[in-house]
């Protein structure tokens, strides 16, 4: 990237030992987004893939889950989906310095983290998708083709709707938790991306308002084009696989890497 391109897009660059990290404003059709990437400082073209955010928004801790995923060797990207309302940033922490889940707030904090996903429709994350695909293929150190995705809570259903947008790019694509998978819907996003290529992994919790027994079922009974795999983790909650939230399950969280980092290989391959 020249130092043109750079200032052009307010960049900010950081080198670590192994890795190298950059905040930029990208712009978009709807305005400058925020996007934190990191990737390893070696020779590129790298392996890609996106990070898709949960309701909360941009923090730290989804800066150190990239960074995680930058130094199997990959260059990682984390968009921030909110851009069009300003900077939305929530996270409260409980007595031991974890995050709170949602459903443990008061009436009046949980509507505040939901507002912003209110505001949010799957036609911008599909938008702002299709502008990160530019970008990455304009001079960046991401290696054209196929490439990842992960996504937590409602990054999991946007990691659908992007399987089955760009089937010819996203090709290992892991949902967390996920959020609205299926629904009573035509559209229904597990309708959808069952359509695709490559291959599609959901990590599960036993006990998860959004994805219940029914809405399980109905993932693992449908009709899957490309290959789809699934752990559903006994004992987790809704959130286990963040590592600050209040309930998060480091056994299950591990299993879900090592699944995600064996399809990246297989369909991403250095």
């Amino acid at each position: 990237m020249t130092c043109e391109r750079a200032s052009q897009l307010n960049l900010e660059t950081r080198e670590d030992l192994a890795m190298i990290e950059r905040t930029l404003d990208l712009p978009t059709p709807s305005g400058p987004m925020e996007t934190f990437i990191v990737h390893p400082q070696d020779r590129g073209p790298h392996p890609a893939v996106v990070l898709y955010m949960d309701v909360w928004g941009i923090r730290e801790e989804l800066r150190d889950i990239a960074r995680r995923i930058a130094t199997v060797g990959y260059y990682c990207v984390l968009p921030d989906f909110y851009h069009r309302q300003g900077k939305m940033r929530h996270a409260y922490y409980d007595a031991k310095g974890r995050m709170i889940s949602l459903d443990l707030l008061d009436e009046v904090r949980r509507q505040i983290v939901l507002e912003p996903l209110s505001r949010l429709s799957d036609a911008m994350v599909i938008e702002d998708t299709a502008t990160l695909l530019r970008f990455m293929d304009n001079g960046e150190p991401a290696r054209p083709g196929a490439m990842g995705a992960v996504g937590y809570c409602m990054g999991g259903r946007h990691v659908f709707l992007v399987a089955a947008a760009f089937p010819e790019r996203f090709r290992a694509c892991a949902s967390l938790h996920g959020s609205l998978i299926v629904t009573d819907a035509a559209d229904s996003p597990h309708l959808t991306a069952c359509q695709g290529t490559g291959e599609i992994y959901c990590g599960l919790a036993e006990t998860d308002r959004h994805a219940q027994p029914e809405k399980v079922k109905a993932l693992l009974n449908t009709t899957w084009k490309q290959t789809f795999h699934h752990e559903l983790h006994k004992g987790a909650d809704h959130g286990y696989a963040l590592p600050d939230r209040d309930v998060y399950h480091k056994a299950a969280a591990n299993r879900d890497w090592e699944v995600i980092f064996g399809m990246f290989r297989r369909q991403m391959p250095f």
